[in-house]
């Protein structure tokens, strides 16, 4: 297993921020070449199922996942349940005040590709890490001028 948690902070409040993170529609206008639909359940209570194709061009995954933990607006986790990403992920939004908050993203994943994928995740983290920062801060400005009237 490998373990991922990185945070942004966000200036808009949790509630907000919880909404704007939750919007499964919508991920894909922050989270790097990814776009992500409800495939089974309503994708607010604890056995929804999420598919989240990656890819560019239409060459990629689709990571299969399911709703494990739902408490809004503070924590959703969900399992990977593809033959590819397998794991835990978290999302969690901590409130710092009225106004602003912090938002963790956290993977705990079971590498595929046995010997070969646990050899080859110290070359691949770190671009894996960057395409991660680079979404939590699109999320940043994303969930800081969220709208319910745009979807």
């Amino acid at each position: 297993m490998s373990d991922l948690v990185l945070s942004v902070d966000v200036a808009a409040p949790a509630g907000t921020t919880w909404l704007a993170l939750t919007d499964w529609a919508r991920q894909g206008e922050w989270m790097l070449g990814t776009s992500v639909r409800v495939a089974d359940g309503n994708g607010r209570s604890v056995g929804s199922k999420l598919a989240a194709f990656t890819g560019i061009a239409g060459v990629g995954f689709t990571d299969t996942m399911e709703i494990t933990v739902w408490e809004p607006p503070v924590r959703c986790t969900v399992r990977h349940l593809g033959r590819l990403v397998r794991g835990t992920g978290t999302f969690q939004i901590v409130a710092k005040d009225a106004a602003r908050c912090t938002f963790v993203w956290a993977e705990h994943l079971a590498l595929p590709f046995g010997v070969l994928g646990r050899a080859g995740w110290p070359v691949v983290r770190p671009a894996f890490a960057l395409g991660v920062r680079q979404s939590l801060r699109q999320f940043a400005r994303f969930a800081e001028n969220y709208s319910m009237g745009d979807h």
